[in-house]
């Protein structure tokens, strides 16, 4: 697992009218603590299929039976084929997809479907998406991106909102000079940079990063991959890395679940699961897959 700094971002070239700066380490551990943060047990997703008969509509189980835990300052892989399930288990960590059975549990309490509690678990668990484009509003400016869910949940006042959104650029790598830009002004690895710091926004324990990379040139994938390692290890989060590439899981991961058919189906320490895999299923994506980063 790489911890090194990560390489500031891609340079003015082109329309990109943003520069480089360099990201300033916090000298400090991360919070460290082997006990869930975040954990499901039992969970269950199950839809309904229109393709069944009028009066037995077919059941598609998206998730199985799912158990999953990440504790602080720890990065969990999950990892499996495109429609094993994966995205939908990340829709339930961050509140999006209501289980239809099982529990999900934040610090050892038991969270609730309602309003208020889909609220709090969205300010403690933040997502970022597959792709940057897509999950940035292009008629909002960054500063506009970074700042509407401070407002919207009403943190601080109007002077340390817009401290915390000059530190949140900060934190990600980006010059202030990017305030002022649209999404479609500046690089797709830019842009999810400008994603994990509206991510961070809320200053949540757990980041979940659904397929981050894989909308990505090539060449800033590892750029991404470092800063979100390093960002787990400065600020002590906890974060759930989801990809079907086994082999950029293993990169960032401390712990790797994998995902057939809606059940995860084998688990345990990086290095364990890469090199003495239990699952033949395993095998198959050890062998079969190329490495994103490649």
């Amino acid at each position: 697992m790489s911890t090194a700094a990560p390489t500031p971002p891609e340079g003015t070239t082109g329309t990109d009218p943003l520069g480089a700066e360099p990201v300033q380490h916090s000298t400090e551990p991360g919070r460290h603590s082997t006990e869930p943060v975040l954990e499901l047990r039992k969970v269950n997703v199950v839809h309904t299929s229109r393709t069944g008969k009028l009066f037995r509509p077919d059941k598609v189980h998206a998730v199985k039976d799912a158990d999953f835990t990440v504790a602080r300052n720890e990065t969990v892989g999950i990892v499996g084929e495109s429609g094993c399930g994966k995205s939908t288990l990340a829709r339930v960590m961050v509140g999006l997809q209501p289980v239809t059975s099982g529990e999900v549990l934040f610090g050892g309490q038991k969270m609730g479907s309602g309003f208020s509690a889909r609220r709090k678990l969205g300010r403690a668990v933040s997502i970022v998406f597959q792709d940057p484009a897509t999950a940035l509003n292009p008629r909002l400016t960054v500063h506009e991106a970074l700042i509407d869910p401070l407002n919207v949940h009403g943190i601080g006042s109007p002077k340390q909102r817009e401290q915390r959104v000059r530190d949140l650029l900060h934190l990600v790598g980006l010059p202030q000079s990017a305030l002022r830009v649209l999404p479609r002004q500046i690089s797709g690895g830019q842009r999810q940079r400008v994603a994990i710091a509206r991510a961070l926004a809320l200053e949540p324990d757990v980041i979940v990063a659904d397929e981050p990379t894989s909308a990505l040139d090539v060449s800033v994938r590892a750029q991404v991959l470092n800063l979100l390692t390093d960002l787990k290890n400065e600020l002590g989060l906890g974060l759930v890395f989801i990809s079907h590439d086994i082999n950029t899981v293993r990169y960032v991961s401390d712990r790797i679940a994998v995902m057939y058919f809606g059940e995860i189906i084998e688990t345990g320490p990086a290095q364990q699961v890469f090199e003495n895999p239990q699952q033949e299923y395993t095998r198959t994506l050890l062998g079969a897959t190329p490495s994103l980063l490649t």
